[in-house]
């Protein structure tokens, strides 16, 4: 059952809240979070970001949404700071001075959002999903090792330009701003008290799911005949070569070894179609046609039909700054739909595997996830009772209903403190 809305102000709390991701919002961490959640506790959202996803953007059941530009603009990287700033113009043009302006994962509409804060007399709240300063240091250092020539020295140039103007930005111009932070697990915040920001002023908002989307009993399963008879292994997500999602080739390779019907369904897309040919030609240089399904993109409603037909989830993401500072919900959502999962070693799938006992936890090598996930396919038992586990798990402690309380909670006290 949803836990109880928390005693509200007297009026309630808009947030001028400015995003990086795509509108209408698709993530649930903004959509279900802010869409659903917030109002139940008077938080509501004026949302100012750049259009790509599809959508009415009109509908915004928790306040209003102000689109300016597109995301698949090419301007889009040069232009989204000043779209931004004519957002959150017509978002105060609704007569009302926000309670406070909050920028998610935005460096240059983060020094925006802070002065504008400042104009208003209103706190400026930051909320950091990701580490982005971090995320062009890898593009820089990539390009590095890949590219060669003039051309590859001039984007490496431009990377590391981009990389070091936004790393002064973001940590001595935002951030110190910033009356709180929003992280999105743990080990996030206290990567960033190792630079000196106060832990006090951080809340960890670690990812989640819809309880009623992810709700196994409504899900029904795929009708796939490339499924039948085989041992099904199960990747949910995007695919990329940042991402090292070969990887799961890897894995399959050794797990086609020991179990020769063994079949990885790879339900999700890939940011663009160069990154999916780079997958397919992967698959067929191993010679995993029959091993692997790659599905592409999917609705919902079918990618969930293709997990529940599965016995094991996977879940790998690469050690490192970028990796150990994230919440994915990969492992989460394998749970909720009472799928056993086998993760790596990146702190926030080690506490969500150890906390909730259903699944297995090693590092990200392929013997290692090989050896893990046929310990499940041969034990179906064992397999049985990570799966009864999962879901109440997720009940208890992953479910945007309880995230959300928590996050009110922080919202009032610091916005009305």
């Amino acid at each position: 059952m949803p836990s109880q809305p928390i005693t509200s102000s007297p009026s309630p709390l808009s947030i001028a809240f400015i995003v990086r991701d795509p509108l209408p919002p698709i993530r649930a961490d903004v959509d279900t979070l802010f869409g659903t959640e917030m109002p139940r506790y008077g938080v509501h959202t004026e949302l100012v970001g750049q259009g790509g996803s599809e959508g009415d953007a009109s509908a915004w059941p928790a306040g209003g949404m102000h689109v300016v530009g597109s995301l698949r603009s090419p301007l889009a990287a040069f232009c989204s700071p000043l779209w931004d700033l004519v957002g959150l113009w017509r978002a105060l043009g609704k007569g009302k001075r926000p309670d406070c302006v909050q920028v998610r994962d935005k460096i240059a509409s983060g020094l925006l959002g802070r002065i504008a804060a400042a104009l208003l007399r209103v706190p400026f709240v930051y909320w950091m999903s990701f580490p982005i300063v971090e995320g062009y240091a890898v593009r820089r250092d990539d390009i590095a090792h890949h590219q060669r020539g003039i051309k590859g020295r001039l984007k490496w140039a431009a990377h590391a330009l981009r990389a070091w103007a936004s790393r002064v930005t973001i940590y001595r111009l935002v951030l110190p701003g910033a009356r709180h932070i929003f992280v999105q697990s743990d080990a996030m915040a206290d990567w960033l008290a190792s630079k000196g920001f106060s832990r006090e002023r951080m809340t960890a908002v670690p990812m989640g799911v819809d309880a009623a989307l992810f709700d196994r009993a409504t899900v029904e399963p795929v009708q796939d005949a490339r499924l039948d008879s085989r041992r099904v292994v199960l990747y949910l997500g995007r695919i990329a070569q940042s991402r090292k999602s070969d990887f799961l080739l890897d894995v399959t390779e050794e797990l086609r070894k020991a179990c020769p019907d063994v079949l990885l369904v790879i339900a999700g897309d890939a940011p663009s179609n160069d990154e999916m040919n780079w997958m397919r030609r992967e698959i067929a240089a191993r010679k995993l046609e029959q091993h692997v399904l790659l599905t592409g993109w999917l609705p919902r409603k079918t990618a969930l039909g293709y997990a529940v037909r599965s016995e094991v989830g996977l879940a790998a993401v690469p050690r490192g700054v970028l990796g150990d500072t994230m919440s994915p919900t990969k492992v989460v959502e394998y749970l909720a739909l009472g799928i056993p999962a086998v993760a790596n070693d990146i702190p926030d799938q080690q506490l969500v595997i150890e906390q909730s006992g259903a699944g297995l936890c090693v590092p990200m090598e392929a013997q290692a996830f090989a050896a893990a996930t046929l310990e499940l396919l041969n034990d179906p038992e064992r397999a049985r009772q990570f799966g009864m586990r999962g879901p109440a798990y997720v009940k208890s402690h992953r479910t945007y209903d309880i995230l959300g309380r928590n996050v009110a909670r922080t919202y009032k006290k610091v916005l009305m403190e």
